[in-house]
């Protein structure tokens, strides 16, 4: 492996976007582009039938992607499977949907992994893709980070010195005229405004990304989408911060909002849909890829935009 304000109740279920969204623009042309699909809380093996449930309807839209672009990869944010992240889980309701293209899958483990002792099943699915639990990698001109949001004690306590240590070799290599963006992405989000809401167990490990320079943190397990301005690990709002997405509308159902959190700037519990972004040197662009269409009538048009590096 290579190393603002409440909303109308309307709202809580329909796409809800502020009027600061960044005017998107293309990529640059050029090489070094790496296209990404990323999305958590995929196959809710209740439905009947795999082939017709949300996982499958998100799964064309990232199979569809994946076919016009060889080099392109997915990043999965964790519960992959529902209820309880079993083998036949994986294998009966995963496997016929997003399995299809797991050689192309870098994953991050969920909560629902963990319904099974250790999480034995998904790291058997992923194997060495799912490293310990947390991993690094390079992606075109960007270094990845994955990481796993369900640890406690000494374990949180290990992966937080290796993201440490990781992060200072990266500084050490990196080259003053083109230092490398870098994306970091695991399960529980830091800030949510959906049912579940912020989840403070990654707050150290934004705290390491934030300081090395970091740009983006990518996770789920609320079951909606929604797009923060950067901000630091205290969540104060800090051009110097990261920006995070939520992408947990990978399938399982959606979920509505609360009270919106400060630094929130889109949110959307209207479709099933996955998150594309493509990484260019310096800079990113990102847009919602709707996989099923909105739920209520005058919903916003999926997100989308760009932004540069620091």
């Amino acid at each position: 492996m290579r190393r603002a304000g409440a909303l109308p109740l309307a709202c809580a279920l329909a796409a809800c976007a502020t009027t600061n969204a960044p005017t998107p623009a293309p990529a640059p042309d050029g090489l070094d582009i790496q296209t990404v699909y990323a999305v958590g809380d995929i196959a809710r093996c209740a439905h009947p039938d795999p082939r017709w449930s949300g996982a499958a309807d998100t799964a064309a839209v990232v199979a569809a992607g994946l076919a016009a672009d060889p080099q392109a990869v997915v990043l999965t944010l964790g519960d992959h499977t529902y209820p309880r992240g079993t083998q036949a889980e994986f294998e009966g309701c995963y496997g016929p949907t997003w399995g299809r293209f797991r050689e192309r899958t870098w994953p991050s483990p969920g909560n629902h992994e963990y319904y099974s002792k250790g999480a034995a099943p998904y790291f058997a699915y992923f194997g060495a893709r799912a490293g310990r639990g947390y991993y690094r990698l390079e992606l075109g001109a960007w270094r990845i980070y994955s990481l796993d949001s369900n640890l406690a004690g000494e374990a949180q306590a290990a992966q937080l010195a290796w993201l440490k240590t990781e992060l200072a070799r990266d500084a050490g290599e990196a080259g003053e005229d083109t230092p490398p963006c870098t994306l970091a992405f695991w399960h529980h989000p830091l800030y949510s405004s959906g049912g579940h809401g912020s989840v403070p167990v990654m707050r150290d490990a934004w705290a390491l990304l934030q300081q090395a320079g970091a740009e983006l943190v990518l996770s789920g397990h609320d079951h909606d989408y929604e797009r923060f301005a950067p901000q630091n690990a205290d969540g104060q709002g800090d051009p110097r911060g990261l920006r995070q997405f939520v992408a947990g509308t990978g399938g399982a159902y959606p979920t509505p909002f609360l009270v919106p959190k400060a630094n929130s700037e889109t949110r959307d519990a209207s479709r099933n849909g996955v998150l594309r972004l493509r990484l260019a040197p310096g800079r990113y662009d990102w847009e919602f890829l709707e996989a099923t269409p909105p739920q209520l009538p005058n919903a916003s048009p999926p997100d989308h935009g760009s932004a540069r590096c620091h």
